[in-house]
């Protein structure tokens, strides 16, 4: 446990804070837009990161020669190192200043989004992306909880709450740029949904400079142990589910790191309960509603993250898609997203949290259900009103659960409520993605084997070509996968492939709508109990 300085509770401590009366009265109407102009130009870069790399990754993959396994970690590592990182990130800033934190954040995910962009071909190419990806994790972790900190410092406490919601609503509406976005860029060239950072980066650091945010450092401890104990954890847990597909289930190693991770995150817990000054504020889960709202959170980002990527990979393979025509796709599930998610606002305000969860998991689960039935028909005619609803019923009961649970966590540290919620949407987003990918490689495989049996083919024969195919970088375009294996195939017989594939994603798809209906029945622990009001000033900030 590396020493910072004195206890963060101390008198002495407190006695330094500025009361939030002094400081709402000295924040002038320029200086807040500036800033908060900042903040929403640094975050908007990690709203819409994972819709930009899911529409490449195809593209990605049939350049740099990736196994679909390799392009997964592509996708993960960002969500991996985010998980791992963005309580250590909360607590950096409260010791640092926010202001500080931010910067540095920015400009981590800068470079590593250029770096990104920069990979080489070869055999590097992979370990490249992965590190560069993992570094705007760490960035975006850094970034993202001192963001919400610098909302909190600048808006009056009356107008905290109204801002807040303003700040999502507009950074919903940065999501739904994604899709298009990406698309586009990808047609130019795969490297754009990187270097397009760039640029929103350094717009993001001149206007935190101009602002001129006081660095309200905080005196206090880092718990380094409890730092180690989470990455290590996130990541071992995650690698080996991830890994299975290639190791195999019986393998030592792929047991060795999924137990592994999950008693280093056990250790993390009980000592984190223990310790004096832990790294995450753990007493917030005393509350039951905010219990029931961070398992609902869990099991929906487990859908929700990875349907971008898993979404965007069928349409252009399966459905024979351009990365525009993807890009458009995933833009109907984000407009049903877009709109309930404001719509859930005004149900948790008027009914409670309970209502709009249960309602949110249930549309959810029968939206995601209903896709995936209708995805071996290879039409986005018979798809799209079950996408609408599958990204409404998300949309509503993110909206509700994350709102409800910010204000749960209300006595707690900013950064830190903020690291609780972030860690689990991270940790579960990628432990949803290695779990998905997996059976999607399985699922595939074996009916590509059956496929192939059909034709004539002997069992060994089958099971060479299928796992040549499922080994193979998914063409752009709707061209099945490359390679040896694929040269071997007439074409129609790699048809039949892509119905394969398509097999396979309907799989992953009824796996997400099991997850959401996981969500509804947890939803019914919530106690129905409306949000604690706002603490006094000077009580802790939120």
């Amino acid at each position: 446990m590396s020493h910072v300085a004195h206890d963060r509770n101390a008198p002495e401590a407190t006695a330094r804070r500025a009361p939030e009366a002094q400081r709402d009265a000295g924040t002038g109407a320029a200086h807040r837009t500036l800033s908060l102009a900042a903040v929403l130009f640094a975050v908007s870069m990690t709203f819409i990161d994972q819709t930009l790399v899911s529409i490449a990754a195809p593209r990605i993959a049939e350049d740099l020669g990736l196994t679909p396994a390799g392009i997964r970690w592509v996708v993960n590592a960002y969500l991996l190192a985010l998980a791992a990182c963005c309580a250590l990130g909360g607590r950096l800033a409260e010791l640092l200043g926010h202001r500080r934190i931010m910067l540095v954040g920015t400009v981590v995910f800068l470079l590593a989004a250029a770096l990104c962009g920069g990979v080489p071909h070869g055999d590097a190419a992979l370990a490249w992306l992965i590190v560069c990806r993992a570094g705007q994790g760490i960035g975006a972790a850094l970034m993202f909880p001192a963001a919400l900190a610098v909302v909190g410092m600048v808006v009056p406490a009356a107008r905290r709450r109204r801002s807040l919601a303003l700040f999502f609503g507009l950074s919903g509406a940065l999501t739904a740029i994604g899709p298009v976005l990406g698309g586009w860029l990808t047609t130019w060239t795969w490297r754009a949904v990187f270097w397009v950072n760039v640029p929103v980066a350094l717009v993001a650091v001149v206007l935190t400079l101009l602002a001129h945010l006081p660095d309200d450092a905080r005196r206090g401890h880092l718990d380094g142990r409890g730092a180690l104990l989470l990455a290590a954890g996130t990541v071992l847990s995650v690698l080996g589910l991830q890994q299975a597909g290639t190791w195999g289930w019986a393998a030592p190693a792929t047991w060795a790191c999924t137990l592994g991770g999950l008693l280093a995150l056990v250790v993390f817990v009980r000592l984190e309960l223990r310790t004096r000054h832990p790294l995450l504020g753990l007493r917030v889960f005393r509350d039951r509603a905010f219990v029931a709202d961070a398992v609902v959170l869990f099991f929906a980002m487990a859908a929700f993250v990875p349907v971008f990527f898993f979404a965007s990979v069928y349409a252009q393979v399966a459905l024979g898609s351009s990365p525009n025509e993807a890009g458009l796709y995933l833009l109907v599930f984000v407009a049903g997203f877009g709109v309930a998610a404001q719509f859930g606002g005004r149900l948790l305000d008027r009914y409670g949290a309970r209502t709009a969860l249960r309602l949110g998991t249930a549309l959810a689960a029968v939206g995601f259900a209903l896709w995936a039935h209708e995805m071996t028909d290879l039409s986005l005619t018979a798809q799209w009103p079950w996408i609408v609803l599958a990204g409404a019923g998300t949309g509503l009961l993110l909206a509700a659960a994350s709102t409800d649970a910010a204000g749960r966590a209300a006595g707690t540290p900013r950064g830190e409520a903020t690291g609780v919620t972030r860690t689990v949407r991270g940790y579960a987003a990628g432990l949803g993605l290695a779990v998905l990918g997996t059976v999607l490689a399985h699922t595939t495989t074996d009916r590509i084997v059956e496929s192939l049996k059909d034709r004539g083919l002997s069992t060994a024969t089958s099971r060479e070509l299928a796992h040549g195919l499922t080994g193979t970088p998914a063409g752009q375009g709707g061209r099945p996968p490359a390679g040896d294996a694929a040269s071997r195939l007439p074409p129609e017989v790699l048809d039949a492939v892509r119905g394969d594939f398509a097999e396979g994603n309907r799989a992953v798809f009824y796996a997400m709508a099991a997850a959401l209906a996981v969500a509804f029945l947890c939803a019914h622990l919530h106690p129905g109990t409306r949000r604690a009001p706002a603490p006094p000033p000077g009580a802790g900030r939120t």
